[in-house]
């Protein structure tokens, strides 16, 4: 199935405004559904009513205004053509950050339960070193509720005072995994912290390091976000230089790329991090392990190419997969980029099932 594309244009009203008009009612269908589920003890670890859940998302608004005001604005757009409340829209762009927020915050708190884990995706860098043209790259599936399949959406954000950006999102979510003109990419996974706060959600954090040229000024953007919630961020520029970045809300660690392919899935891996992280399900842990060894596996070679990286994300049986019963967490897509040529490759549903769409910027160098 082909990717759907949008184009964001105009003011940061004016791309709210188109993106809710165009997914009008996925969005509205997203709002009731992450609502429920951030105020059940499945995901929080106690249980919430509606309004209690909204009202924390509400708290959250200051904390995102003050680090990137036009894109609040942007979802205020969204709440017009959509009629939602930013409370809502918060909920259903930065779920998996929110409910590390309300975890945290209610009465009893989140830290030290096992709780449902949120997606299972598996990202990675390439240093040129290890790519037969030279250019380093960057690629992960994005996982999730199977059903989320259908609402995959690739925005063409074309902003007045920043870079052009393409980001591959769902309905609803200013942006999951991108890459602007400039050849910056951001990819993530999901982290599950025990220091969750009312704070800014991820998908503001990737847009605005988006915003940035080059992988500094996407690290002094997320460095500057109040967290919410904890995420794994990949950042790779134009020139090669990439970082992966564990971000929890009260800590974060920085292991810039080298020689070596860097890999990550969906647990901690340095202890500064790590002692901030909520268990994860038993057979989730497994998985992000299983993941996280086949991919250093297959990326542990030369003289790759982004063929080779597309069929990373289409590996079966661990990095691409099918959802089962009760969560049915699956594979819904993936993105392979190349920031040197401005380049980006979008699959929407299972890798293994579907073929990469070419997105593309016109290439400043070669």
């Amino acid at each position: 199935m082909s990717v759907p594309t949008l184009d964001l244009k105009g003011s940061p009203f004016d791309f709210g405004r188109i993106h809710g008009e165009a997914f009008r009612s996925a969005i509205r269908a997203y709002a009731a559904e992450r609502v429920a589920l951030a105020g059940g003890a499945a995901w929080t670890g106690r249980e919430l009513s509606r309004r209690d859940v909204l009202a924390l998302a509400d708290a959250c608004l200051d904390a995102h205004r003050a680090y990137a005001p036009d894109l609040v604005t942007e979802l205020e757009g969204m709440a017009k053509a959509t009629d939602l409340s930013l409370a809502e829209l918060v909920v259903v762009g930065g779920f998996t950050d929110f409910i590390d927020a309300v975890a945290a915050t209610s009465a009893g708190g989140g830290v030290g339960l096992e709780t449902a884990a949120v997606d299972d995706c598996t990202a990675f860098l390439v240093p040129g070193s290890r790519m037969a043209d030279g250019a380093a790259a960057f690629g992960q599936t994005w996982d999730m509720h199977e059903d989320s399949t259908e609402h995959v959406v690739l925005l063409r954000g074309r902003p007045k005072d920043a870079p052009d950006f393409l980001a591959f999102t769902t309905a609803g979510a200013l942006a999951m995994i991108g890459m602007n003109e400039a050849g910056l990419s951001v990819g993530i996974n999901n982290l599950m912290s025990a220091d969750g706060r009312l704070g800014v959600t991820w998908p503001f954090a990737v847009r605005e390091m988006l915003k940035a040229e080059d992988l500094a000024g996407a690290l002094a953007a997320l460095a500057r976000a109040p967290l919410a919630g904890g995420h794994n961020y990949l950042v790779l520029d134009a020139s090669g230089a990439g970082a992966n970045v564990e971000a929890m809300p009260t800590a974060s660690h920085v292991v810039r790329l080298g020689e070596r392919a860097v890999a990550h899935t969906n647990h901690n891996l340095d202890p500064s991090t790590k002692a901030l992280e909520r268990p994860r399900e038993a057979g989730s842990q497994a998985s992000s392990e299983a993941r996280l060894a086949e991919a250093d596996r297959l990326l542990d070679r030369h003289d790759l190419t982004v063929e080779d990286l597309q069929d990373v994300t289409r590996h079966t049986g661990t990095i691409c997969y099918r959802g089962s019963a009760p969560k049915f967490v699956g594979t819904c897509g993936g993105v392979v980029t190349r920031p040197r040529t401005r380049e980006l490759w979008a699959v929407k549903g299972l890798p293994s099932e579907g073929a990469y769409e070419r997105f593309a910027f016109e290439a400043t160098s070669a």
